[in-house]
């Protein structure tokens, strides 16, 4: 069964919390550039598993870091992204393909 996202950062807060908050939001950003460097390194030259692996690794450090700050995600995704593309309101987005929406 799936989890949700806000099953996802529940599930990281009960398993990391404490260790998150004694570490704090710089030492764990670092932690989650350490994970985007070793998913980026996995795209370029990984095995389907280990790909798979560093996203969820990825996601996980996002996730935490979401956490430090008290942000809660699904909140976060539905106002960015609630309603349609941030850049143009459409779905699917018509911005051209040099806009970051």
């Amino acid at each position: 069964m799936a989890m949700t996202l806000g099953q996802l950062q529940e599930r990281i807060r009960v398993l990391y919390g404490a260790k998150d908050t004694a570490r704090g939001v710089e030492g764990t950003f670092m932690w989650f550039l350490e994970e985007v460097g070793e998913l980026s390194a996995a795209l370029r030259n990984g095995t389907a598993e280990e790909t798979t692996l560093e996203f969820a690794d990825v996601l996980a450090w996002l996730v935490t870091l979401a956490n430090c700050r008290g942000i809660d995600l699904d909140e976060a995704i539905e106002r960015k992204y609630g309603k349609g593309c941030p850049g143009c309101n459409q779905t699917p987005c018509v911005c051209g393909l040099t806009n970051k929406p």
